[in-house]
This record gives structure tokens, C-alpha cells and sequence, in this order.
């Protein structure tokens, strides 16, 4: 689709939400490329008005891999007849990203995904990311950790709890189901869930050795957690680069 052919609401005066879009569609085809999708389940959303109620989010069941900008569905919160439309999203992704948009405004993109290392760990006993090198550090005392699963996520009230758990966090592991990533642009959380996944990852390695893990101390753990947050333009960087990616591959997304 050529900036001609783009629908005549997003035309007028919408600079701004077409390049939300853009973003959004890229992080969607990034997650697939990471192999972070499961099937044509999980959902991103992000908000385009000052108070956040109103969100993109991907239309129900679609891979994706297949996801462009001009595909994505406008929401508000607020509106309580969304299901009863015939785009209507997906229960459960209504269910968690309408509830975060209504109640939690820092939350302006969220990134709710299963994949491998971060669900293995979130299925643990003990789900605790900890500080046992540089990327595990990064989560320090910042991740909200949920262990009420209670069967599928589909009510309105399991929306609210989920908001409640993750609180002013940006991360939240979900016992038995999976994690979810809470920031104020598209660039920051893809960014926190690559290294949220790279993080898991060393972690559940480590485990699997069998030999006890060096943990940092407090100390050291909560310096390098802010030294991470020093370092946040790189957030910018990343995601730029990875959407240069993703052009020379399939340019797609951005129809």
C-alpha cells in the first residue's frame, strides 16, 4: 500500500499514528524473525492518544510474520462494544491490553508474547531472573511477577488483577503462561524483550549445568541494573538497525 492508498482515516492528519504504525508492524515481524511468535497467538499493542486509551493492536489470528502497518486495528478502552464488532480482536488480548491501556498509562506499548526461555522460566517454582551476568542484571529488583494464573485470560476483572500486578514495572513474568513488556515506545520494548529473552536464556543454561549459580551481590546487581538505565538510547539504535533488517529482507510491514 503506497501513502496514496492508505485508508482515508489514517490520511488526514495521522502523521504521527502511521509511523506508530509502522513501528508496531515492525516489532510484530521482528518477533517472528527472533522466533518469539507461537502460532497465530500473543499480542503487541500501542497507544496513539496523550492518555493512551486508545491503542493499535493485531487483528485476531494473524500471523506475525504477515502483519503490516495498515492492518492493524484501532481500539479505545473505553468502548465497551469493541467485541461486538466484526474485526473484533481476540478475547484475550481485549482482556489484557485493553485493561493496561484504560488503567496504566505509562504502559504506552506492550509487548505480551510466550517465547521459549523467558516462558520456561516464568513456569519454575522459582521464576526469579537473577543477577548472574550483565543481561540478567538489567532486570534487578524491576520485574513484577505474577503467580495467580488462573486458566485463560478473558474477563475484564483478570485484566484489572494483571494491571495491578505489574504495577509501575515494565516487565512482567507471568507464572504458567508467559511475560509481558511495558514501555513508553515500540524501540524500548523490543529492546527490553530481546534482552529479557537473551537474559532467560543464559539463565535457564545455566540451571541446566547443574552447578550452583554465581549471583551477584546486591550491590553490584542494583549498580549495573542503572548503569543499564544510562544506556537507554541504544534502545533507539536497536530497533532502528533491526527495521534495516527487516527492509532488506521484506519491506513489507510498512505497507
Amino acid at each position: 500500500m503506497n501513502k496514496s492508498e492508505r485508508p482515508a482515516a489514517l490520511a488526514a492528519d495521522t502523521t504521527d499514528e502511521w509511523q506508530l504504525r509502522v513501528d508496531l508492524a515492525a516489532a510484530f515481524r521482528l518477533a517472528a524473525y527472533n522466533n518469539w511468535h507461537e502460532a497465530v497467538a500473543n499480542h503487541f499493542s500501542l497507544a496513539v492518544s496523550p492518555d493512551g486509551k486508545k491503542f493499535l493492536m493485531n487483528p485476531r489470528w494473524k500471523h506475525f510474520s504477515r502483519i503490516r502497518a495498515s492492518d492493524l486495528l484501532l481500539l479505545d478502552s473505553a468502548d465497551s462494544s469493541v467485541m461486538d464488532r466484526s474485526d473484533a480482536p481476540d478475547p484475550t488480548a481485549w482482556c489484557i491490553h485493553g485493561r493496561l491501556h484504560a488503567l496504566a498509562p505509562q504502559a504506552r506499548c506492550v509487548l505480551h508474547l510466550h517465547p521459549f526461555y523467558a516462558t520456561a522460566l516464568a513456569s519454575l517454582a522459582d521464576p526469579e531472573i537473577k543477577p548472574i551476568d550483565q543481561n540478567t542484571a538489567r532486570y534487578f529488583n524491576r520485574v513484577a511477577y505474577d503467580d495467580g494464573f488462573g486458566g485463560m485470560a478473558n474477563t475484564e476483572e483478570e485484566g484489572e488483577r494483571l494491571t495491578r500486578v505489574l504495577g509501575n514495572k515494565s516487565v512482567m513474568m507471568m507464572g504458567n503462561h508467559g511475560v509481558l513488556v511495558a514501555a513508553q515506545t515500540v524501540a524500548e520494548a523490543y529492546d527490553c524483550m530481546y534482552y529479557l529473552e537473551r537474559a532467560c536464556q543464559t539463565q535457564v543454561l545455566a540451571y541446566s549445568t547443574g552447578k550452583p549459580l554465581n549471583v551477584m551481590s546486591n550491590a553490584i546487581a542494583e549498580k549495573t541494573a542503572q548503569e543499564w538505565e544510562q544506556y537507554c538510547d541504544s534502545s533507539f539504535t536497536h530497533f532502528d538497525e533491526m527495521k534495516k533488517v527487516l527492509d532488506s529482507i521484506d519491506p513489507s510491514y510498512a505497507d
